[in-house]
């Protein structure tokens, strides 16, 4: 969902206290993400805590990591990571283990998104959208009726380059409850996509394609982040979506291996979790803060978390992605939804 610009460097221009105890660096995706991640969280931590934040921006991801880790070389404190990278970094020996001593804001993250390498940050959520011209009183409630082409005619579109997500959506929607999705029948999986794919119009590979896909009302449903389907609502498209069963993907913090300055990064870990720094994030970017504490201590009000995806009664609704399966798997997995989805 981010761009992965050029390895870059900048050192946020703030009027520093002089008793500034420590530098530490964060690494991102650059962009408005990054940016508003630096004024919700990060431009306080001067005043706050004594801590100046150099921000980084990863030109590639875990590649970034892997390269500085193996060389010897490695300049960064605390990297955010797409969940789908967490457990792949560690396995690859790429992290420190987290002190979970020193990170109390941790005590706020939902368990299962707690590991011993990385923590969950924030969060966006894939969903099922639909033109309310086209389906009126009777719109659809979950992944069934978006397979269920008789009883919501239309036209359809989905992110169909990857397993991850689609293979969850089409066993949910086969039936499967959510805490059974894990670990996935890929078979299974795949033979409702191939079944239902001739219903596909579109397969949109891009967060502004699917966000046009709406603006235009080129599709009638379709599957979409959820940041995006509420884009082209506020720019007057017709549709609403649905969080049940939506899918929630992670972004997580990490601490390579060789930080210069372990434990400013496990401090700067803290700070980034920290629920009244993440109650901030609403208002800079299309992401949900995953500190529960955020909302359950009435730091968002309760008018903007219910349009919040990880707030404590959305996240009830979705199932949020395994990441630790996804490590082990994607590889068998792609092969199996290529061999499906790319042949004519």
């Amino acid at each position: 969902m981010k761009s992965r610009a050029i390895l870059a460097v900048s050192v946020c221009a703030l009027a520093l206290p002089a008793a500034a105890e420590e530098t530490v660096s964060y690494a991102s995706y650059g962009g408005a993400y990054q940016e508003g991640v630096r004024k919700a969280i990060l431009d306080h931590l001067p005043a706050d805590h004594g801590m100046t934040v150099v921000d980084y921006v990863l030109s590639g991801g875990i590649r970034d990591v892997r390269t500085k880790v193996k060389a010897n070389a490695n300049d960064l404190d605390v990297v955010e990571l797409y969940g789908g990278y967490c457990d792949t970094a560690a396995k690859e020996g790429l992290l420190e283990p987290l002190d979970y001593s020193k990170i109390p804001n941790a005590a706020g993250i939902p368990e299962n998104l707690r590991n011993e390498y990385w923590i969950g940050f924030t969060a966006y959520s894939t969903v099922l959208a639909y033109n309310t011209n086209v389906y009126g009183d009777n719109p659809p409630q979950n992944w069934a009726d978006f397979f269920d082409v008789e009883k919501f005619p239309g036209t359809r579109a989905i992110g169909g380059g990857y397993p991850s997500t689609n293979m969850e959506i089409a066993l949910m929607a086969d039936g499967v409850a959510k805490d059974q999705v894990y670990p996935i029948d890929m078979d299974r999986a795949m033979k409702k996509w191939g079944d239902f794919k001739p219903n596909i119009t579109v397969s949109w590979s891009s967060g502004a394609q699917a966000t046009q896909l709406a603006t235009a009302e080129e599709v009638d449903m379709l599957t979409i982040w959820a940041a995006r389907i509420e884009a082209a609502i506020k720019e007057g498209a017709p549709y609403a979506y649905t969080l049940n069963d939506a899918v929630l993907d992670v972004e997580c913090l990490v601490v390579p291996k060789g930080s210069p300055n372990p434990e400013g990064a496990m401090r700067l870990v803290n700070h980034l979790l920290d629920p009244a720094y993440q109650a901030n994030l609403p208002d800079f970017i299309p992401y949900g803060p995953m500190n529960q504490d955020a909302f359950k201590l009435g730091l968002i009000p309760p008018e903007k978390a219910a349009k919040v995806v990880t707030s404590t009664d959305n996240i009830a609704k979705q199932l949020i992605t395994d990441m630790g399966y996804w490590a082990e798997n994607v590889t068998e997995a792609q092969t199996k939804w290529d061999a499906v989805m790319l042949h004519q």
